[in-house]
């Protein structure tokens, strides 16, 4: 037990932020938590797009390699999203019945659903930029038995387009203006703290329009 804590406590003495974890774990800590966010039901708890611009800030300095990343974290998501369709497609229609947990809310799944019925296969490209959205999307896909190859064009252009985009975003800014790096932990908090706004006002709108 004494041994478990001395690991454990330099963990948190020299992981504090965001970018402190990337540094830390690296392309692994990067490849788990993509794959998680996309394919299991906890995703919805972990930073999604405050990631993929925090691996591009941290890739600017050279402590990381630009294309290792995006190869990284593109292949983690189209992993995570098959492990995610492959879930909806053997739990099925049950799922809806199941009772919220720290780790599940049927909400959230009903809230894919609907976003599901509307937009179709293109469910999967689009939900990557929502968050909470793209963890349940590929399960219900599955629930949905959307055809895999259709999926599959559609998790893999997603993928793309997402982790490219976003972290081309973080590279961009952190190569054309250095000092940013030096206020990293503060751009990371303004950039989280958008995130759940817009994150707020979306599910106001939902239950608006519901």
């Amino acid at each position: 037990m004494l041994e478990a804590i001395g690991i454990i406590s330099p963990f948190f003495l020299d992981v504090k932020t965001l970018d402190d974890l990337i540094l830390w774990g690296g392309y692994g800590i990067l490849f788990l938590i993509v794959f998680a966010e996309t394919g299991l039901f906890v995703g919805f708890l972990l930073p999604g797009d405050s990631l993929l611009i925090t691996a591009g800030l941290i890739a600017a300095t050279g402590k990381l390699s630009f294309t290792g990343v995006c190869a990284v974290m593109i292949t983690a998501s189209i992993l995570g999203d098959i492990t995610g369709y492959f879930i909806g497609k053997h739990l099925g229609k049950p799922l809806f019945e199941k009772q919220n947990t720290l780790f599940f809310r049927q909400d959230y799944l009903l809230r894919t659903q609907a976003f599901y019925e509307k937009h179709g296969g293109k469910t999967i490209f689009f939900a990557r930029f929502v968050p909470v959205i793209r963890s349940f999307a590929t399960t219900v896909a599955g629930i949905a038995s959307m055809p895999f190859p259709v999926f599959i064009f559609f998790s893999v252009s997603g993928a793309i387009c997402w982790i490219l985009f976003f972290t081309s975003l973080g590279y961009y800014l952190g190569a054309s203006f250095p000092q940013l790096v030096e206020c990293l932990n503060l751009i990371i908090l303004v950039i989280v703290g958008l995130i759940v706004i817009s994150t707020i006002v979306r599910v106001i709108r939902l239950r608006n329009q519901s």
